[in-house]
């Protein structure tokens, strides 16, 4: 049983984004062991981890009773979390980090995933082999979508003139079907879910990313409340050190973690293309762990250079005016992260695991 203690979390700043969710900020001390979790998305290979984490026992084995809820977005998830109407939530870095700039109490624990996976995508039979030759062609993006504000900067490091390409507004919900059809020549989005739906469902697809181009930015992290850090650390522990069990086990043993996901998913489970939908996204999900920051330092550690400067970037190109990013060590944290680490042999093994899925992000 942990020793919590009751505290107000004031959101001094925080957008006006939480007070149209209507959510208020319940106090920072909960219930000894019970632990509140969203994810940022509906059930996919990025929040796979969750379900595993919960229904094998991980969670349960440091002493978590931990219920996981679906989420809507980054964005939502994010001031959910800095609300406290969650104890914990994941979401994609970037978006955490915008966040953090216009005033929400986040902090980054952990990586949950090291690559983003912002890019452009194009048929596999298209003529596009470079970002190179973009320029001519029609670019489907989504002004609302993670990777848009940092188009022009991808272009200025991939060599090519942005001006050049037609860019054609597309709701999200209408992209990936606008590339089937051949509306546009590519597509600016996040490949751990546009890969995972078009591959799901026999379109062959490959993704040209910002990370070859010298633009990288993490996925997901697994965030809380920044005042949380201090006031229950060793709650903070004891939930990263479950999380990363269960990504060091669904990376060693990705067939049985699908199972286990399946099984608490059954819409999932129940369509024609959901198996093979997170079986893809989940492959993805690990081949980005595959970094000296888990091979080096553990799982969840994050790069202090990279982080500084992914928020510099995001700062710039994406947090809006006014924003201001909090200090380092306010925006992100190692201190629960770097304990479970990988083998030589399940290093070996997760390798081995996730070669399938390489065509799908070859440079």
């Amino acid at each position: 049983m942990y020793q919590t203690r009751r505290s107000f979390i004031k959101l001094a700043g925080a957008s006006s984004a939480i007070a149209a969710l209507g959510i208020s900020a319940p106090s920072i001390g909960q219930s000894a062991n019970k632990i509140t979790f969203t994810t940022s998305w509906l059930p996919e290979g990025p929040n796979l981890f969750a379900y595993v984490a919960r229904d094998k026992g991980f969670w349960k084995s440091n002493g978590l009773d931990v219920t996981v809820a679906r989420g809507s977005g980054s964005g939502p998830t994010a001031q959910a979390v800095g609300a406290n109407t969650f104890m914990f939530g994941m979401g994609a870095t970037p978006t955490v980090m915008v966040q953090a700039a216009k005033g929400l109490p986040i902090t980054s624990i952990a990586q949950l995933n090291y690559d983003a996976l912002m890019g452009v995508g194009v048929l596999a039979s298209s003529p596009i082999k470079t970002p190179k030759d973009l320029e001519g062609k029609k670019l489907g993006a989504s002004v609302g979508s993670g990777e848009y504000p940092f188009l022009p900067l991808y272009a200025k490091k991939a060599g090519f003139d942005f001006s050049k390409v037609t860019l054609v507004q597309l709701d999200s919900k209408v992209r990936d079907r606008s590339l089937i059809e051949k509306l546009v020549d590519g597509v600016a989005a996040f490949g751990s879910s546009t890969i995972p739906s078009l591959a799901s469902n026999g379109v062959d697809v490959r993704f040209m990313l910002f990370k070859a181009a010298g633009l990288e930015f993490y996925g997901q992290s697994l965030i809380t409340q920044t005042a949380r850090i201090k006031a229950e650390p060793a709650m903070c522990q004891a939930f990263v050190n479950g999380a990363m069990q269960a990504i060091q086990f669904v990376m060693t043993n990705p067939d049985e973690a699908l199972a286990i996901f399946l099984k608490a998913n059954d819409e999932v489970a129940m369509t024609a293309s959901g198996k093979n939908y997170a079986r893809i996204g989940l492959g993805l999900t690990n081949l980005t762990n595959l970094v000296p920051e888990v091979t080096n330092n553990g799982l969840g550690w994050a790069d202090p250079a990279k982080m500084k400067s992914q928020a510099e970037i995001v700062l710039e190109f994406a947090a809006g005016q006014g924003a201001k990013l909090p200090e380092m060590s306010s925006l992100f944290t190692n201190q629960f992260a770097g304990k479970i680490k990988l083998s030589e042999a399940q290093l070996t093994q997760a390798k081995k695991m996730v070669e399938p899925y390489r065509k799908y992000v070859a440079s």
